[in-house]
């Protein structure tokens, strides 16, 4: 998978090493292997699964989440920044590694007692994952796991998101 993932230095701004995984989304089978790895996150120890809904976080989780909602069965849910959603949201801001953000799901997104699993392309600080627990669970959903494809290890973002499941697909 290394080799479908690029660094970009310095962006967004500097000291940032971007990781673009556009060529693992260009890529038929590394796609295909990384949709299937992230659904096995909301299945059970049967192959089942366990998910009612799948949510994905601007703008590259979407990516990735909207696969693996179909390949459970589930429903996909985007969570999006601050005024890109039409109806109703909650919101919760919080820290990037870089600066500040707001996130907002549709109030009526998820029912309460759905059990739901996080999808999003990288875990760093973690900041993006323990806003969108928030928000699922200000809906009355239930987050089941967090599967990301890459864990940036030396940042504290598994220690961030606390006691969720996390499915990381490679780590550095």
């Amino acid at each position: 998978m290394g080799r479908l993932i690029v660094d970009v230095k310095d962006f967004p701004e500097a000291g940032i090493v971007f990781k673009d995984i556009s060529p693992l989304l260009a890529d038929h089978a590394g796609l295909s292997a990384v949709v299937a790895a992230l659904a096995d996150a909301g299945r059970d120890d049967d192959g089942r699964p366990v998910v009612d809904k799948v949510v994905g976080m601007e703008a590259r989780g979407f990516i990735l989440a909207a696969p693996v909602a179909l390949a459970l069965g589930a429903g996909f849910v985007p969570v999006r920044k601050v005024g890109k959603l039409p109806r109703a949201t909650h919101a919760v801001s919080y820290a990037l590694e870089y600066g500040e953000a707001t996130l907002e799901i549709h109030q009526d997104a998820i029912a309460p007692g759905e059990r739901v699993l996080l999808i999003d392309d990288v875990l760093a600080t973690g900041g993006t994952a323990v806003a969108t627990r928030q928000l699922v669970e200000s809906c009355g959903g239930v987050a089941h796991a967090l599967g990301v494809l890459l864990e940036l290890s030396f940042l504290p973002g598994r220690e961030a998101i606390g006691d969720l499941s996390l499915t990381a697909l490679d780590q550095v």
